[in-house]
């Protein structure tokens, strides 16, 4: 008999922005799959076994997941923010696509959870008010030239961009080149926020402009926000201020 997998989107890293849904998913598994550090946020009941891997394991650590899952196991697959967003979620199907036919019959649902560009913008205004756009920097599964040629047509087209993954020790240029084909494209007063740590003790939020942005003010902990021509900043005196995107494209409103 086949038991069943569930993928979980933890939120951002505050505890109190983990959905009610998640936490009695998490209640109900049996064994946990996922990146040490996100199953370190966990507080596991007594018989509740964790199964830690490194963050590059994703297709390994969900052929795991399934097999556990269909020798009857109850399993939680844990990411960070959204499964469903450069999470464990599309890494579980692709394993379901390829891997035994068993691993077909068990049972398969996935629990949303707040994604990074939503915490970011919650904290800073509502920078994703219109069009928005999410990408990932990290050319480990894409080519850069991929990720170049989406990025050229979502800035042209007017989008707000979030990036995910923008940098980290082994790519440390990747953000860098971004912002230069943005200077091409963008206004340079673009307001570019770089939201690190959203909701945690150690958050950071930085609002500037896409002329003053510099690729090392982000670590693998942030995500960035580059907004569209029509994005706004509202100065606040002694407040910090709010970044908008108003609801009407084409126009700015006065």
């Amino acid at each position: 008999m086949s038991g069943g997998i569930v993928v979980v989107g933890l939120g951002p890293g505050n505890p109190d922005q983990m959905t009610p849904e998640a936490r009695d998913a998490l209640a109900e598994a049996s064994d946990f799959f996922g990146y040490a550090p996100y199953l370190d946020r966990l507080e596991l009941a007594p018989g509740q076994r964790r199964h830690a891997s490194d963050n590059r394991e994703e297709l390994s650590r969900a052929g795991a997941a399934l097999e556990m899952a269909a020798s009857g196991r109850s399993v939680a697959v844990v990411s960070g923010g959204d499964a469903g967003v450069f999470a464990m979620a599309a890494a579980v199907c692709e394993a379901i696509e390829t891997g035994p036919a068993a691993w077909r019959e068990v049972e398969f649902r996935v629990v949303p959870g707040v994604t990074a560009m939503l915490a970011v913008a919650a904290r800073t205004g509502a920078p994703l008010g219109h069009d928005c756009c999410a990408m990932s920097l990290s050319d480990n599964l894409k080519p850069w030239d991929l990720i170049e040629a989406r990025l050229r047509a979502a800035a042209g087209a007017g989008f707000v961009l979030a990036f995910y993954n923008p940098v980290s020790r082994a790519r440390p240029w990747q953000l860098g080149r971004a912002f230069e084909i943005l200077r091409e494209i963008l206004p340079a007063a673009t307001p570019v926020i770089f939201g690190r740590a959203a909701g945690r003790p150690d958050e950071r939020m930085t609002i500037t402009t896409l002329r003053e942005a510099r690729s090392d003010q982000a670590d693998m902990a942030t995500c960035v926000i580059v907004g569209s021509p029509e994005t706004r900043v509202i100065a606040r005196g002694g407040r910090p201020p709010l970044v908008y995107s108003p609801r009407s494209a084409g126009r700015r409103t006065r």
